[in-house]
């Protein structure tokens, strides 16, 4: 496989920055390149992250309000829309952000046909959705951030909880990137121990009501993040460079991504988040773990939430 140089982060904002200078230190990049509308602000981005250029390993900036900047990109990272305000869900983004994709993702194909979409914008699994249908291209080749990042959240606060190293805990969220995800307790493990077997001498057990605070906690962090700075920016930045490295790099990572699900659960014609292998082409393979019964109807019902925004839609 020929390597992978150039990534495109449409929306220069908080979220889209924050990709692009991630993946800059992380060492993903060739060639990044940011585009968005307002002109001064997408070259300020492009300015600041070029002054930083001694610090992170070597890779050419770009960027301007002409989409053309991003021609002949083997990434395309969507973050541009509408932001989440306080007390607002994913899904009331939906209209707005949906339509900005469906217009904005055949005039990026046609600049970089060869091109893998990683959409980041919210409601992520309605966006993903709507990119599959408006680029007409194979839906491993697009396909969300989903809840990469709320499986992050989660194994940190279970780390913090269990005081291990959060790299020690398997654990992640199925479902929605939003108000109806699903933890797959019954998979969750810390060191090959089930969580619900979790109890080592002189450390806290993991019972059922600390395994619903946790839930919780997951499940409104963004709201507590926004309310307090207004966007959520480093965690969502670090998880998309995660994805762009899994691609780049070829890796074959199962991460929880959004993709078009054909049955896995009975659940068909609709993007949600299930471990998934991560490779140089996009989503290659979806898994299917065994999930407890109570589970898997929450993650049909999850489903059942994204796929009736859709139709309220018209997608």
């Amino acid at each position: 496989m020929a390597e992978r140089r150039k990534v495109s982060v449409v929306g220069a904002g908080s979220v889209g920055a924050t990709v692009a200078y991630a993946s800059l230190i992380r060492g993903a990049v060739k060639t990044m390149a940011l585009y968005d509308i307002d002109r001064e602000k997408v070259r300020a981005e492009v300015l600041d992250l070029n002054h930083g250029s001694q610090f992170y390993p070597t890779a050419n900036v770009i960027g301007a309000d002409e989409i053309a900047v991003t021609a002949d990109s083997d990434i395309v990272v969507i973050t541009a829309g509408a932001k989440q305000k306080p007390g607002q869900t994913r899904l009331e983004l939906a209209a707005v952000n949906v339509a900005m994709c469906r217009s904005l993702v055949p005039s990026l194909l046609a600049l970089s046909p060869e091109a893998i979409l990683l959409l980041v914008t919210n409601p992520v699994d309605v966006v993903t959705y709507a990119a599959v249908q408006a680029s007409g291209l194979p839906s491993r080749r697009v396909f969300g951030s989903g809840t990469v990042l709320d499986s992050s959240r989660l194994r940190t606060l279970l780390a913090q909880h269990c005081d291990v190293a959060v790299h020690s805990v398997n654990a992640f969220i199925v479902g929605e990137h939003g108000d109806s995800q699903v933890p797959a307790w019954s998979q969750a493990a810390i060191g090959g121990v089930p969580v619900r077997n979790w109890s080592p001498p002189g450390r806290a057990p993991l019972d059922e009501q600390t395994l619903e605070r946790i839930a919780h906690e997951v499940l409104t962090a963004a709201e507590q993040i926004i309310r307090g700075k207004g966007a959520t920016n480093y965690a969502v930045g670090l998880s998309a460079a995660g994805i762009v490295e899994a691609v780049l790099h070829d890796e074959r990572s199962v991460m929880p991504v959004s993709s078009l699900l054909t049955g896995q659960y009975g659940i068909d014609d609709v993007c949600l988040s299930l471990p998934s292998i991560v490779d140089g082409q996009g989503v290659d393979v979806i898994l299917t773990p065994p999930l407890a019964a109570n589970e898997a109807d929450a993650l049909r019902r999850s489903a059942d939430t994204v796929r009736g925004v859709e139709r309220s839609l018209g997608i």
